[in-house]
């Protein structure tokens, strides 16, 4: 049982602490409003579901990637198109670069880590397929190195980034969130994928959700 009186523990905060809890919250509240607002994220998601979708119908896959929370939310995106997100439908090819200590550690020691993706995406993908690379800075030379790789070997290329990313000649599809803060570029992307994850799951498996 907890010993602090659970009616009033926002109050049993020191009011410093209590005022970066509302004003996280606040900013949180903020740029998902500005983000749901904003007609280029719109407009880019859309294109980016119709782009997976194409590629899934012509047994193409998704390839993800990205590093330290990017990395876990490669994993989460890739395990809501194998599993399910809100119904029960067939599979969907999604792979997360980011699992494989073998092959990740032993690319890194032999190549560098710029070039732990790179590797895997020249190893497991082909034309048609699509690669999605995480960044909130728009800056993770893997990332980077990863997106050449994919153009070379004709693979749509699509970035998960924050406002301040800079261009990317080799990203075809760039989902820029309206925040330069890390956190709140990391909560955006979550959202981000799960739109355009029950988008495709919405054309190649047509059923009535449960919610």
């Amino acid at each position: 049982m907890s010993k602090f009186p659970t009616s009033d523990l926002l109050n049993s905060l020191p009011a410093s602490e209590r005022d970066y809890l509302q004003d996280y919250l606040r900013q949180s509240a903020e740029t998902m409003v500005a983000f749901s607002k904003h007609e280029a994220c719109a407009d880019m998601m859309a294109g980016i579901a119709l782009t997976i979708t194409s590629a899934l119908e012509k047994d193409g896959k998704l390839l993800v990637a990205g590093n330290g929370g990017s990395a876990a939310d490669a994993q989460h995106i890739a395990g809501e198109f194998t599993a399910r997100l809100m119904y029960d439908r067939r599979p969907l090819a999604a792979i997360a670069l980011t699992t494989d200590t073998s092959g990740l550690t032993a690319i890194g020691n032999d190549y560098g880590f710029d070039h732990v993706f790179s590797r895997q995406v020249l190893a497991l993908g082909r034309k048609g397929d699509v690669f999605l690379g995480i960044t909130t800075s728009g800056r993770s030379p893997n990332i980077v190195q990863a997106l050449k790789a994919a153009r070379s070997q004709n693979i749509t290329t699509v970035v998960f980034t924050g406002e301040n990313c800079v261009e990317l000649p080799d990203a075809d599809f760039v989902l820029r969130v309206p925040s330069g803060w890390t956190p709140l570029i990391q909560q955006m992307h979550i959202a981000a994928a799960h739109i355009v994850c029950a988008l495709v799951e919405r054309a190649l498996c047509p059923q009535t959700p449960n919610v």
